[in-house]
């Protein structure tokens, strides 16, 4: 079993995760603009925000649980000849 997620490392990973986000929705009302789209308005800044952090947290939660997966032998089939 893996280290324990603490307090301060739950907390890094928060912030590594909202900071893409915020990097990935910054990029994406530039090239908005850039591609002649109007500006954001609020609704469409807050819609754009929450699609952006749903996708980077599902994708964050879907790697983690594979990983774990990996790590943990879920993914072996139980009737491997080769394992004792």
């Amino acid at each position: 079993m893996g280290p324990a997620l603490t307090a301060p490392r739950l907390l890094l990973k928060s912030l590594a995760v909202i900071g893409v986000a915020v990097i990935a929705m910054a990029a994406i009302s530039l090239v908005w603009t850039a591609i002649g789209g109007g500006p954001l308005g609020l609704h469409g800044l807050i819609a754009l925000s929450l699609g952006v952090l749903g996708t980077v947290g599902l994708t964050w939660a879907l790697m983690a649980l594979a990983f774990k997966s990996s790590r943990e032998g879920w993914d072996d089939r139980p009737d491997d000849p080769d394992k004792p």
